[in-house]
């Protein structure tokens, strides 16, 4: 019998969590009920009774483990701590404030054993205030012009098999998109679209703060956009001023400066500023590669092969033979 693991990443949601333990649990007793069971609830350093409601909980259902941090570590570190514990052959992340719908898994289940190595439960729409609406569109428009994968509504919802997760977990960095981590490995992946629903217990903790910080960690960490765009801001700047200081060279030539010393003053400021500007977007060229290096992603992820390796390229092998390239 399978087993499916649900991370539950928790963070001041007293209220909703034997709702959300309830609807997990009645699935398995009907929809999925030939798959084996296992919960994990993380408590990321909340500060009302979540712990208390969780525990009691626990005590009712052997399939339940928690964690419990000693303090708020963020959302992204508790799911990873769920993960490293779960040890179901697929692995769900939903939410834990009832706004994602559980019947969606049983689409979710269906499409990995369909051979989707990855079910993306992503957003069409939010019953959520009109400015966390309008901020979410424009975020994720704006990531979708470096990567057109990340669907328009985005995603936290996912079921991941165990193979992904594990190639997930190679993965190296405190401050990481997870949405970006998840389809980089290039695996078959499922898109399944769902309606968020609005939050009836309590109130989001996604402060805008929070929001705004995901936004950078996506710009800094998954896309190479602002460097790629300082590099070229200072090559057209260094070109541009090249230009003009050949332009105000000439007009002294011919007698026609404004004043004296205005011609290399003029020239002095333009190739000076144009070389600096260019020089700083090579600098930026040479960080971001030495953070590719530092996250230490594998350099490739083979699907299938006949050959004995490391399928997570580690390995000296000189050729890989019978691969057969992941579809997306």
């Amino acid at each position: 019998m399978n087993k499916i693991s649900f991370v539950v990443p928790v963070f001041r949601n007293a209220g909703s969590l034997k709702g959300t333990h309830d609807a997990i649990a009645a699935l398995f007793a009907d929809a999925l009920s030939d798959y084996e069971l296992e919960m994990i609830f993380v408590d990321d350093g909340s500060d009302d009774s979540s712990y208390e409601e969780l525990s009691a909980i626990s005590a009712g259902d052997p399939r339940v483990r928690l964690i419990k941090f000693t303090r708020n570590f963020g959302q992204f570190p508790a799911m990873i701590a769920g993960y490293k514990q779960a040890s179901g052959d697929a692995i769900v992340n939903i939410s834990a404030d009832m706004q994602d719908p559980v019947e969606l898994v049983v689409d979710m289940v269906s499409q990995w054993k369909g051979g989707a190595e990855i079910a993306v439960g992503y957003r069409i729409e939010r019953e959520d205030a009109i400015p966390a609406t309008l901020f979410s569109r424009l975020a994720y428009g704006t990531l979708r012009l470096t990567n057109k994968q990340i669907p328009a509504g985005g995603f936290d919802y996912v079921l991941m098999s165990r193979r992904a997760l594990e190639t997930f977990l190679q993965y190296r960095g405190r401050n990481r998109f997870f949405q970006g981590d998840v389809l980089w490995a290039g695996y078959r992946t499922a898109f399944l679209p769902y309606v968020r629903r609005r939050r009836e217990v309590g109130k989001s903790q996604y402060t805008f703060g929070k929001k705004l910080k995901l936004f950078f960690d996506f710009v800094i960490d998954a896309s190479y956009l602002p460097i790629r765009l300082i590099s070229w801001v200072g090559f057209t700047t260094a070109t541009a001023g090249a230009i003009y200081a050949s332009m105000i060279a000439f007009s002294w030539l011919l007698g026609r400066s404004p004043f004296v010393g205005w011609s290399p003053i003029m020239i002095a400021l333009l190739l000076i500023g144009g070389i600096i500007m260019l020089m700083l977007g090579i600098i930026g060229e040479y960080l971001w590669r030495i953070l590719d290096e530092v996250r230490g992603k594998p350099l490739y992820i083979v699907d299938r092969s006949s050959a004995t390796f490391d399928s997570l390229g580690s390995s000296q092998a000189p050729e890989l033979r019978a691969t057969r390239p992941s579809e997306l």
